[in-house]
């Protein structure tokens, strides 16, 4: 029974690769717990730059017009697209795939989108300087690290919101910005509809004005500061607590308070059930995963481990659509692809789902009525028979290398559709298009 063995691999892992069912049929479980210890950051990411240089950069450029800020534009392009090879080119060939996956979901979750020009020079950095650090920490230092971090600063609008009656509110006449109070309740933290109101989103927002990025002409701007010139002053009151004026330490206080609260506990299980074991997962699934959460204070090791213990999520394979950029990477390690990340990116280009473009700061949508329209499905169809017609003369069978790659849950369909398929090229695209390949 290889069941278990295609869980491990394609929804905790990132798809199998040639030989690997062997290797993970024995333990499955074991084998994605061997996987937790592994923190440093990926060989092929560990001198990319952090975020500080960007940053800098960006500061300097403040201002500028014409051929200098193309040549800034061109720059930041190429550090991104260079980051997203080196990421895509990491999921392709890891040794870690749960890792990777967790990582990207938490990437997800605290989404940063190039959606907003000056912040893609820091989405990359991002995810090594907030997710990839804090992975064996706890959930609220990633959201502390997460809400200070300048991609988010820059993605959400905070270092543009001044406390109205700070002392440079009062000269400028401008005000709050929403925007990354509103998120961090709606979307990091506690979720629609867990009781938070409009009062509690201006008070987080007053007790965030401040914080933001390096300034002044002595300081090349690089990191976060907080500068009690742009912050409100006075007290605020926040879900019914009262927090005296402190400056920068009001809403670390507030973020580490809500960040435990069993609302937050809830809707980050919730969705941590939904990815790891289906759609509409079970309420048992994320009943136990609260409990962990709540119990160990959210840190995230516990965590991890007790979604390998969920027995709800080994009960069947196959009980999620593959995104886009899940696919790319399951396809690209079962080719046993090790080059340049480039084509990858292309292809999920192609197939609609780029690193660090989500369409809002919800991140990218996790259930399959996103990704099933029939022009989707279409374009997964024609991506199919392109990436088959460059496998052929790799692969000596694609029911062989079918068999390989997933096992016994290779369904008799599938099975019957490659052994009478007119040609190599045809019966590898059925198999790349085939449900056991399409889901996880």
């Amino acid at each position: 029974m290889d069941a278990h063995a295609v869980i491990a691999a394609s929804r905790f892992g990132l798809g199998a690769r040639p030989g690997e069912l062997a290797q993970i049929r024995p333990d499955p479980r074991g084998w994605l717990r061997s996987q937790l210890s592994e923190t440093r950051t990926p060989r092929l990411l560990a001198k990319l730059p952090p975020s500080s240089d960007s940053v800098r950069t960006f500061g300097d450029m403040r201002g500028s017009k014409g051929e200098a800020r193309e040549a800034f534009n061109m720059q930041m392009r190429d550090a991104f697209r260079k980051e997203m090879a080196l990421r895509s080119q990491t999921a392709a060939t890891t040794d870690a795939p749960f890792v990777e996956r967790l990582v990207h979901f938490w990437s997800n979750h605290f989404s940063v989108s190039i959606s907003r020009s000056e912040v893609r020079g820091v989405t990359g950095a991002f995810e090594r300087e907030v997710v990839r650090k804090n992975l064996n920490g706890s959930f609220t230092r990633m959201l502390l690290t997460a809400t200070k971090h300048p991609a988010m600063q820059l993605y959400l609008d905070n270092v543009r919101s001044i406390g109205p009656n700070s002392d440079a509110g009062r000269r400028s006449g401008r005000g709050l910005n929403e925007n990354h109070a509103r998120e961090i309740l709606e979307l990091h933290t506690m979720g629609v509809g867990s009781g938070y109101s409009q009062q509690d989103v201006e008070a987080l927002a007053a007790m965030l004005t401040g914080w933001g990025l390096l300034r002044g002409r002595d300081e090349l701007p690089g990191g976060f500061q907080f500068d009690p010139r742009r912050h409100e002053p006075g007290p605020k009151k926040f879900l019914g607590r009262t927090y005296i004026a402190t400056g920068q330490a009001e809403a670390e206080l507030a973020l580490t308070a809500i960040a435990t609260t069993p609302a937050t506990a809830r809707f980050v299980c919730t969705k941590l059930a939904r990815h790891f074991v289906s759609d509409q997962p079970p309420a048992s699934a994320v009943d136990k995963l609260v409990s962990v959460f709540e119990n160990s204070q959210g840190d995230l090791p516990s965590l991890h481990n007790a979604l390998i213990d969920l027995d709800e999520a080994w009960e069947r394979p196959f009980t999620k659509l593959r995104t886009p950029e899940d696919l790319v990477y399951a396809t690209a390690r079962a080719l046993g692809y090790t080059q340049d990340g480039d084509p990858l990116i292309k292809s999920m280009v192609y197939l609609g789902q780029v690193p660090f473009q989500a369409p809002s700061p919800q991140g990218w949508p996790d259930v399959a009525p996103d990704w099933l329209g029939p022009e989707a499905m279409l374009t997964r169809v024609e991506w199919a028979e392109k990436v088959a017609s460059d496998a052929v003369g790799k692969v000596a069978s694609a029911l062989d290398f079918g068999t390989d790659l997933l096992g016994d849950t290779l369904s008799g369909r599938t099975q019957a559709a490659l052994t009478s398929a007119p040609n190599a090229t045809h019966a590898m695209a059925l198999l790349l298009a085939s449900p056991e390949m399409q889901r996880r």
